[in-house]
């Protein structure tokens, strides 16, 4: 199963500035984001997590952008 989160994640990470806890879950379904962040460093990957708040609600988050892939 992470494998497939793994690969969800990594694709809209290639195409998009960055992915927040709440963009995966709701876009993706993935419940255990920052786990599969994590693991996806392991594997190699350069991410890189940016914090930042809500401009109206000034709820806090992280934006998970990929500076680099691993080498395969």
């Amino acid at each position: 199963m992470s494998n497939n989160q793994h690969n969800k994640i990594l694709g809209h990470l290639r195409v998009t500035k960055g992915l927040t806890q709440r963009e995966a879950m709701l876009d993706y379904s993935i419940q255990s984001f920052t786990k599969r962040i994590s693991e996806l460093r392991k594997l190699g990957h350069t991410i890189e997590g940016i914090k930042g708040s809500h401009p109206v609600t000034g709820q806090k988050y992280t934006r998970y952008t990929l500076i680099e892939e691993a080498a395969q």
